[in-house]
């Protein structure tokens, strides 16, 4: 294969000897490198060419420097501050600034006169708000939308002056610039050759600058296009076809480097994939199959792709060119800045900056980071003391506590990031110390990542100092945000060397035998057609200025091109609809499909291997049945019973390894916090009534101590919990409320129906041992009773639950069945029942229930363990017949327990 730079330098060298006044200007910086590297193979001494891209020699014609993104968005604020009577603050108008620049930038590109222009657009809007009956009402929306664009130009002219004055510009000054310059720079180069290769689409300064060097006599322009293109009316010819017919140069001159290699023999695979990483992973696998890369392009038309391209690469490539920028933000090191803005942001928010004090979860994420979590190594027990504590928020103090086991740099650095927020200047400067430290502890990869924030910073701080147009942290922070979204890590690498990654811009010139193409989607070749810019689609039209028609064109030359002298293509594109494409193939692979008739078309999706599903099993072993006879002493409560018949294997955790719940801070009152505090709040306001009949004055002065009694339960079990606002002021109001109805629930009791009832016990812990045929040793079962009382001469085991329990789940009808139905409340209600009976002694001559009060469902009153199917019959009575025939089938359950042939198996169809 011959590239179109080797054909191009080929046609110089026949014509051209000496390259001491020659001048290549080419699309793209890496054009410049496999310019020379093929200079070098034809020519054996001699001095190369000078080598400019487009960028360089527009700035050699102009005289302006090149300014940043940052730096041009920093004075224009300077010179909008000074028209406007009342700015919008930094923050706002950088969201707005950047879409007005690029505008800018096309209006000069083009060289459109910018007052005819923006008069034009400001006529526009004013004939939209004319109405010939006068009824069109402005809101002052509208208003400042009017009077944002006839302010454009006022902009424009003042903004341009000022980068004239400073001799710096954006891309589009630096053009208009040159095109005035041009005679000029052409009569102090006259002896000069200038040869333009490999152009597609220019803009009009291009065009015209382009044409005045072409026209001065002894200069050349080389296009890269396939005849197959450029003699018919296809979309990737279009440029190239209006140049040659419209351009005064070609009037007597020919187009030099037609190809035609388009339609010579070629492999061009196209492969569907479903997601993005299928198709990443398939690509791994072609290269796979790969034994030399020198002439290989792994492109990707989605730039996005690239941190997922970087991970799936095989182990056979040893080396790689990579020509796209890393974007920052995914960069590790991101989220440990972010997470420090975080702290005070949450600070702000949460209005804890009087005292200083950071909310948890952000100190959690700033510590855990890998880089700080590898520099201090007590984070893990911070994290857990935080937990137990229940502390929401954390104060310097406690920080400082925490740090001073540290080195005197680690501590210091540190902990002067958590000082009070003062300035924008000093806060960029603790980031910086930070960075400096961390930079010490690192590998070269993450060296590169931090030299590459620190001068990031460096200039926000020149900037800040300059500007002073940060106000506040959250200004700085949202730049910060908008600026990591689009920069990158650009990387270094050895060009000629392995296989090429790159974007689609980049493969301009450029030929390879091998392409792997990869996302080529619609909606990202080309790209989608949404247009970011305050110039509305038709003015742009009537301007000559590019739309996303021509944009179209643009990438459909840059896809056709590629493909002009490869042998082996393959193209890849995602299947699937969904966030990340459109799961329809270009419109471009559907031309090549027209145009060709050799194309293999696959759909490729990963393999999926049945597996069947094991459920875990856990034998029991000599240690096992230590810990299930030291279990038999201490005992088994009904939770925990009932626990093993949901599932063996939590069982296992809990109560065989003894594995407890991870401590977290409760930040929102957790459910089993709201049920404690409940149950402790109603267990301290009848304990002084045990062996007492209640009165309505009695549940009376109860009401009056409830919320008193409810506050002081959660300080017990909410540590340092804030009951004032939010979710957990709700939850102690339901808490507060459960207790009040339940109350009163209980005085209409008393009240209504002259009812005799007497307080027996409440939280009382009963227990009684069991002889089990089979087991050689006595189980315990204890458990603790929420209360126990009689009502006219009935008594009833009762059990509090916070949740929504309905009638249903306590009828017993067959007590085999309580497994199999998952009886589980009214097993537990049941094994009270038999503890209080074997425990108390219990006067059979009185009748025994048992039952539940669910709060959440208070209006059914008390509902009790009901053995007949008779709705209109219910019986509720728990007689020892029953019990007995209870306790065999627990019995039945314990044994299982104890059985060395049954191992702990984690069920099948667990619900949760």
């Amino acid at each position: 294969m011959q590239s179109f730079i080797s054909e191009t330098l080929d046609d110089i060298l026949q014509t051209t000897k000496s390259f001491q006044n020659v001048v290549f200007v080419l699309p793209s910086q890496r054009a410049k490198v496999f310019v020379k590297q093929t200079f070098k193979d034809k020519i054996s001494v001699g001095f190369l060419p000078e080598m400019l891209n487009i960028e360089q020699f527009i700035q050699q014609v102009s005289g302006v420097q090149k300014a940043d993104n940052i730096q041009l968005l920093f004075h224009f604020y300077t010179i909008y501050k000074s028209v406007e009577k009342n700015p919008d603050s930094f923050d706002t108008f950088s969201s707005w600034a950047l879409t007005v620049l690029q505008d800018f930038n096309e209006i000069d590109q083009h060289l459109i006169n910018p007052t005819d222009i923006f008069i034009y657009l400001r006529d526009i809007e004013r004939l939209r708000k004319w109405s010939v009956k006068g009824t069109f009402k402005e809101t002052e929306l509208i208003k400042d939308h009017y009077s944002f664009l006839e302010k454009l130009s006022i902009y424009y002219s003042a903004f341009y002056q000022f980068l004239i004055d400073e001799n710096i510009g954006y891309q589009g000054l630096m053009y208009r610039e040159a095109f005035k310059k041009i005679d000029t720079f052409l009569n102090k180069n006259e002896d000069k050759k200038i040869f333009f290769i490999g152009f597609n689409a220019l803009n009009k300064a291009e065009e015209l600058l382009f044409q005045k060097v072409l026209e001065n006599g002894n200069s050349e322009i080389y296009w890269d296009i396939d005849e197959t293109f450029f003699n018919s009316t296809h979309q990737a010819g279009k440029f190239i076809r209006k140049y040659k017919k419209e351009w005064k140069y070609f009037e007597n001159k020919k187009l030099k480097s037609l190809g035609n290699t388009f339609l010579a023999p070629k492999k061009i695979e196209v492969i569907g994939a479903a997601k993005n990483n299928t198709q990443i992973k398939y690509i791994g696998e072609i290269l796979e199959k790969n034994t030399n890369f020198k002439n290989t392009a792994l492109v990707l038309a989605d730039e996005t792709l690239l941190p997922i391209t970087l991970n799936s690469l095989p182990k056979n490539i040893e080396a790689i060119n990579i020509t796209m920028g890393y974007p920052l933000k995914d960069i590790p090191t991101t989220n440990l800045l972010f997470s420090i803005f975080q702290l005070f942001i949450s600070q702000e928010k949460l209005q804890k900056k009087s005292v200083n004090q950071f909310y948890y979860k952000d100190i959690i994420r700033f510590f855990k980071h890998q880089s700080i979590y590898g520099l201090i190594a007590s984070v893990d027990a911070f994290t857990s003391e935080i937990a137990k504590e229940n502390q929401t928020f954390i104060n310097e103090n406690r920080l400082a506590k925490f740090l001073e086991n540290q080195t005197r740099e680690v501590e210091n650095v540190v902990l002067n990031l958590f000082k009070p927020f003062d300035n924008v200047i000093n806060f960029i400067d603790r980031v910086l110390d930070l960075i400096n430290l961390l930079k010490e502890e690192v590998d070269a990869l993450e060296k590169e990542y931090l030299f590459r924030f620190y001068t990031v910073f460096t200039q926000l701080k020149t900037l800040q100092n300059e500007f002073q147009y940060f106000t506040d942290l959250k200004i700085l922070s949202q730049f910060f945000k908008q600026l990591i979204a689009s920069e990158s890590l650009s990387f270094q690498g050895e060009p000629l060397k392995g296989l090429q990654l790159m974007g689609m811009l980049e493969t301009r010139v450029l030929d390879f035998e091998n392409i792997i193409l990869a996302s080529a989607n619609e909606g990202v070749l080309p790209a989608s057609s949404q247009q970011n810019s305050f110039i509305p689609f038709d003015v742009k039209i009537e301007f000559g200025l590019p739309t996303y028609r021509e944009k179209d064109a643009i990438f459909s030359y840059h896809f056709f091109r590629l493909l002009q002298r490869a042998k082996n293509i393959f193209i890849l594109y995602n299947t699937e609809h969904d966030v990340f494409g459109s799961g329809e193939k270009s419109r471009f692979v559907t031309q090549l499909e027209m145009m060709r008739t050799d194309i293999v078309q696959k759909i490729v999706s990963p393999k999926v291997l049945a597996q069947k599903v094991k459920l875990k099993e856990i034998s029991k072993n000599n240690l096992v049945f230590d810990r299930l006879r030291e279990l038999a002493h201490n005992g088994f409560s009904p939770s925990s019973l009932t626990n093993y018949l949901y599932n063996p294997m939590a069982f296992y955790k809990q109560k065989i390894l003894r594995i407890k719940e991870f401590d977290d801070v409760e930040e929102t009152v957790a459910y089993n916090t709201l049920g404690t505090v409940v149950h402790e709040t109603l267990d301290e306001l009848y304990k002084p009534f045990i062996g007492k009949f209640l009165t309505v004055d009695a549940i009376s002065k109860m009401e009056k101590i409830t919320k008193d009694l409810v506050v002081k339960h959660f300080k017990i079990h909410f540590k340092n919990g804030d009951l004032r606002t939010g979710k957990n002021r709700l939850i102690f109001e339901v808490a507060n409320r459960f207790v009040v109805n339940f109350l009163a629930q209980e005085k209409k009791l008393l009240k209504d129906q002259n009812n005799q009832l007497k307080i027996i016990a409440t939280e009382e812990n009963l227990s009684a041992k069991i002889e089990i045929e089979g087991i050689d040793f006595p189980v315990k079962i204890h458990g603790n009773v929420d209360r126990v009382d009689e009502l006219n001469g009935e008594i009833r085991i009762i059990d509090y639950k916070s949740g929504m329990v309905k009638s249903s789940e306590l009828k017993v009808l067959n007590f085999a069945e309580l497994r199999e139905r998952e009886q589980y409340k009214a097993i537990q209600v049941l094994l009270y029942a038999f503890l209080y009976t074997k425990s108390k002694k219990y006067n059979s001559s009185k009748n025994l229930k048992g039952g539940i009060f669910s709060f959440k469902n208070l209006n059914q009153e008390f509902l009790a363990i009901n053995f007949s199917s008779n709705y209109r019959s219910p019986d509720t009575t728990i007689t020892p017949e029953k019990l007995d025939q209870f306790l065999e089938e627990i019995k039945g359950y314990i044994r299982e327990i104890y059985n060395p042939a049954i191992d702990f198996i984690e069920p099948a169809d667990l619900k949760y």
